[in-house]
């Protein structure tokens, strides 16, 4: 069945423009979105300026790029569940989005499994080498070396997870094999596709990381040694024929065998910082279960993932003071609810900054923030005529562009799967294993530089090194043990009502990540928004510190000025973040919805 037929048939919001870009799509399996005429398609029914939702029956999928989206809507279609369809779009984004997320990442999963009734949390974040220590990110001289230095090179790649991750996805909830997950990726890493303006876009703005590593030049310039330019053909055999061998020999491959090894004398013999990773760092590693955290929020369960990331948690508390000071109450996006919604993802933003961390080294009292009581105690800070006013967060990188990635996904069985996905800074370390044609992630510059607090302790996210017990895990990974983890904000998110998935969505975005998805989940049930409105709507976002206004909100003068005179500091934002999300109405109908600010598909069937 051709994907033409297949949208005609079950598409709602489709007609023959967008027939004519699937088309293309489903003929050439990596379209070109530089064609006048895919371009008016696929934008005109998805891109910016769509007030709908895609409708569907049966399945959906919502991600960052359209080859990831029509590479999993084909998995759904043949028969594949949500979770064979994550995995075919976690290694086509590998493909597509080198710059956002891989296999040399990290990843976070928040998911339902229908047939057991579970909310399963899976962590394949990125793991420290044992030789790690709290002065890491030190100088000689004992300073503290720059964010911008130390986010390029050797010394902040963690042991990456992604891969693991997926792995264990098909083993324990898959219906597909490791290699036939692989092929899209292979195929379109093979074959090639067209450059997009975004993609470009972001190689020249980080052209001065990549310069430092011939590798990474070679793969991003084109013959006449011009870095890529929109329209220009990428192809990355090197990467295919990194998946062909993990296809062929396993996973272990690429922890144990030559994959492990390119990547270990990639961080060691960095020129400019090299890291600590060793072999037996990463054999060691392991994807692992967790409990989820969740809370009660006016009539719908949260459910988001724990710690590591601090996303679930803070997520969770910033709703339970939004309950606490009813904001549901208020008229929307008025300066009396932006006050509020400012003060609760402040509150919850120093929470987060205290006591947040890896809770397998750390002791994070995940309970106690998310009791509703203390909620209530904690509301009673809100003032309507005056900020709390709390310190800014120190160190916070700015978290623009399109560096993570975001997907959702709900098959007709309603599975769903929400996962965050990334190798932190845009492109990562800078540095691709030569060889294999993947970029290694700068994941534990999420710790935290300065490692101690005024009493000489160390902070919940300070780096540390050896291995402990993963005694937050569950099953089996319980009884190993493993390195830190860096702190994340990454909040891969599931709504859930009378038992049932009712919400999928989550977005990149850096520390404002928690911010954005509580800006769009709430346009959705606070707001009754269409769920593609709720993610088109601009956002407010307070981070321990000033409110920042999405530019269409900060040009309310009268907004602005109303928040001014509470003695607000108002900062003007450009689009941030990039929310994929799904909505299962009370009927069980699907409406999918990719955010405009970036090149993203939502689409079912």
């Amino acid at each position: 069945m051709t994907l033409v037929y297949l949208f005609l048939r079950f598409g709602t919001r489709i007609g023959a423009p967008v027939a004519l870009a699937c088309a293309a799509i489903a003929s050439a399996h990596a379209y070109d979105p530089a064609d006048p005429e895919v371009r008016r398609a696929i934008h005109g029914a998805f891109g910016p300026g769509g007030t709908a939702a895609f409708q569907s029956d049966h399945g959906m999928v919502a991600t960052a790029s359209h080859h990831a989206t029509i590479a999993g809507l084909e998995t759904l279609r043949a028969g594949g569940n949500a979770f064979d369809a994550a995995a075919v779009v976690q290694f086509v984004l590998a493909v597509a989005e080198p710059y956002a997320s891989g296999i040399g990442g990290g990843l976070l999963m928040v998911a339902y499994d229908a047939e057991t009734g579970e909310i399963v949390n899976l962590d394949g974040r990125e793991e420290a080498p044992r030789d790690y220590h709290p002065d890491v990110f030190r100088d000689d001289a004992g300073a503290i070396i720059p964010f911008r230095e130390r986010a390029t090179g050797g010394i902040g790649v963690g042991v990456p997870g992604t891969p693991a991750a997926i792995a264990k996805l098909l083993e324990t909830h898959g219906t597909i094999t490791l290699a036939k997950a692989l092929e899209p990726a292979i195929r379109l890493a093979r074959d090639g596709f067209v450059v997009t303006e975004p993609f470009a876009r972001n190689l020249a703005e980080h052209r001065d990381r990549l310069q430092h590593y011939p590798e990474s030049m070679r793969l991003f310039t084109r013959d006449d040694g011009q870095l890529l330019q929109a329209g220009d053909r990428f192809a990355n055999p090197a990467l295919a024929d990194t998946l062909r061998r993990i296809a062929d020999e396993g996973i272990a491959v690429f922890y144990q065998g030559a994959i492990a090894e390119a990547i270990v004398e990639t961080v060691r013999g960095d020129h400019r910082l090299p890291g600590l990773l060793t072999i037996d760092d990463l054999a060691n590693y392991r994807a692992v279960l967790r409990k989820p955290v969740s809370v009660e929020y006016r009539g719908y369960d949260v459910y988001g993932m724990n710690m590591p990331t601090s996303g679930g948690a803070t997520l969770g508390l910033m709703l339970n003071l939004l309950e606490a000071a009813g904001y549901a109450d208020l008229p929307h996006h008025s300066a009396d609810a932006i006050h509020i919604l400012a003060e609760a993802q402040n509150l919850a933003f120093a929470d987060r900054n205290r006591y947040m961390g890896d809770a397998d080294f750390a002791t994070v009292p995940v309970d106690a923030l998310l009791d509703k009581e203390y909620a209530r105690k904690r509301a009673k800070q809100i003032d309507l005529r005056t900020p709390i006013n709390p310190p800014l967060e120190p160190g916070t990188p700015p978290g623009k562009g399109p560096s993570t990635t975001h997907f959702a996904i709900v098959d007709s069985d309603r599975n769903a799967v929400s996962i965050t996905s990334t190798i932190e800074q845009h492109f990562g370390s800078a540095m691709v294993v030569p060889g294999h044609g993947f970029l290694l992630n700068n994941q534990l510059t999420d710790f935290e530089a300065e490692a101690y607090d005024d009493g000489g302790d160390l902070v919940p996210n300070a780096p540390e090194g050896g291995w402990r017990k993963r005694r937050t895990a569950r099953g089996a990974a319980a009884e190993t043990e493993g390195g830190k983890r860096p702190r994340s904000s990454m909040s891969p998110t599931l709504v859930m009502r009378d038992g049932k998935p009712r919400l999928v969505l989550g977005s990149p975005g850096g520390s404002r990540i928690i911010g954005i998805t509580l800006n769009a989940l709430l346009n959705t049930i606070d707001g009754e928004m269409d769920v593609q409105v709720a993610v088109n709507t601009p956002r407010v976002i307070a981070r321990n510190g000033p409110v920042e206004l999405e530019t269409p909100l900060y040009r309310d003068q009268r907004l602005r000025s109303d928040l001014e005179e509470r003695r607000f500091e108002v900062l003007d934002i450009d689009a941030v973040g990039s929310v994929q999300a799904i909505w299962i109405d009370a009927e069980g109908r699907l409406h999918g919805a990719a955010d405009p600010r970036r090149e993203g598909l939502a689409a079912g069937y």
